[in-house]
């Protein structure tokens, strides 16, 4: 049946476990996640910096150097030799960069602290940013959208092509990695600037979890201390163009299938209180690779058209790879968005219409008692297996402090939606929900026939290489005319070639 989901700041990170029902009391600047039975430390450093710091024209340059912090050479060791140092503590450290934040993630089994600890902060306090790591590192990202993002996997292509269509103009509106030219732009020297004007002790966040002692705490505030002074001014968050009506971009490429990403974006950011009624109408309507979910049902099982179809209300990144949500993507501006895995190019157009239909449905007549009901029960377990590790639980509590959130995030989630009525999740599905003013990125070949028969909305009946119920068969003759009102001036094509230079 359907089941129709931040002089220096310092934070010590710390909430209880996941399944404890105690709170830590906590501060602006101090809050705990120890977690004693924990062997392992895991650190979660943030800096209050992310693409949206891009200079104009060097666009990647806040990835490039979080990049070379943890995949180069420090003052002290090379590349090489820090990799051999970690090998046998089975240890690392890596960055993730978004547009709001850049996260130094680590973990390591503490009988191991003394010696991974002298290499982070290295990491941290001494990048050599070394020529040869700087060329090594800037290579991969430049492989990476040309070869990779464009070439190798259209499902995040058509993704990355919506998301930059959502926010272009603004300063979401380009890969974390930036483009080819930009790269190309981007110098040593660029980098240097770029630490020192970013990574300052006033910019840091710290997240400490697990096994650690007390005097690692006092250890690590000192240690910060020594990086530069100053606070760079953040710009305002980024205002969407409004949509005029149905837009959409066709990346045309030879391919095997059509991807196709469509949405908008929403004012509502987690913990506002219409976010927990709009994450249980996506539950409902398409949880990330759920197969009792709404949109899979319709899509996916009844009519086999692809491998899933899914929604979110937060950005999702790296959803072909990824079961859960991963933490520190956190925004100060979101999407609603649905992406359709890649289906055959002679069903694209209907199952555009399928799920442009089953959206306007549940606006206009939103969500049984029974569809409420069994979603409402199914989130309350379902958001225990968010954040099941200790570093994913650290990564929580730090997008909580980015959120303004206090106390321990799984558990306040669970609590908001145990206490959501019916009618306040149908009513946020009303306000922030709609399909007049959509953007849509697809990545297909024979793009100039799909763009025509989007225009003059011709039918796109489909046939089967098995019998389907009379049911589904009557449902296909509504689905194949259902009316999506896209204007030719509304419609771009670009080819592959062009994405991301």
């Amino acid at each position: 049946m359907p089941r129709n989901t931040r002089c220096f700041t310092l934070l010590l990170v710390i909430t209880g476990l996941i399944m404890s029902s105690c709170s830590v009391p906590s501060s602006e600047h101090v809050v705990l996640l120890p977690v004693k039975d924990d062997p392992t430390i895991s650190f979660r450093i943030w800096f209050k910096v992310g693409s949206q710091n891009d200079p104009e024209g060097k666009e990647g340059l806040a990835a490039l150097t979080a990049s070379l912090m943890t995949e180069g050479a420090t003052e002290k060791r090379s590349y090489d030799e820090i990799i051999e140092a970690m090998y046998p503590m089975a240890a690392g450290y890596g960055s993730s960069v978004d547009k709001d934040m850049t996260v130094i993630v680590g973990r390591v089994h503490r009988d191991n602290i003394e010696e991974y600890y002298g290499l982070l902060t290295d990491a941290l306090l001494h990048p050599a940013f070394r020529e040869e790591d700087f060329d090594r590192i800037r290579s991969n990202m430049r492989n990476g959208i040309e070869k990779g993002l464009r070439y190798a996997n259209d499902e995040e292509l058509g993704k990355a092509a919506f998301y930059n269509l959502v926010y272009e103009g603004t300063r979401y509106g380009h890969l974390e990695t930036g483009t080819l030219s930009s790269l190309d732009a981007i110098t040593l020297d660029d980098v240097r600037a770029f630490y020192q004007k970013w990574y300052t002790r006033e910019n840091v966040v710290i997240g400490l979890g697990g096994g650690y002692d007390n005097s690692l705490v006092s250890r690590l505030e000192s240690d910060l201390q020594t990086l530069p002074e100053g606070a760079a001014q953040q710009p305002d968050p980024p205002a969407p163009m409004p949509i005029e009506g149905l837009e959409m971009l066709v990346v045309e490429k030879e391919c095997d299938a059509t991807a196709i990403s469509f949405g908008f974006p929403i004012s509502v950011l987690r913990g506002d209180e219409d976010f927990y009624a709009l994450a249980l109408f996506n539950s409902w309507f398409g949880e990330h690779r759920n197969s009792s979910s709404h949109l899979y049902q319709v899509i996916r099982e009844a009519r086999g058209m692809n491998y899933g179809d899914y929604s979110y209300i937060e950005i999702f990144p790296n959803g072909g790879r990824r079961q859960m949500p991963a933490p520190n993507n956190a925004r100060r501006q979101q999407l609603f968005e649905v992406w359709l895995r890649p289906v055959q190019h002679a069903h694209r157009h209907f199952a555009l219409r399928a799920a442009m239909r089953e959206l306007q449905l549940v606006i206009d007549n939103g969500l049984t008692e029974e569809q409420f009901e069994l979603t409402k029960k199914f989130l309350d377990k379902y958001a225990l297996q968010y954040a099941k590790t200790t570093s994913d639980r650290l990564g929580y509590a730090v997008d909580s402090k980015f959120y303004g959130i206090t106390g321990d995030y799984i558990e306040l989630f669970r609590r908001k939606i145990a206490a959501l009525t019916r009618e306040q999740v149908n009513d946020a599905i009303r306000r922030h929900l709609r399909t007049d003013r959509v953007k849509f990125a697809v990545v297909t070949s024979d793009a100039e026939s799909f763009k025509n028969a989007l225009v003059a909305n011709a039918p796109s009946p489909v046939t089967y290489d098995t019998p389907k119920p009379p049911e589904v068969l009557e449902e296909d003759m509504i689905i194949s005319t259902y009316a999506l009102p896209f204007s030719e001036e509304n419609i771009r094509i670009l080819p592959v070639d062009d994405m991301f230079r």
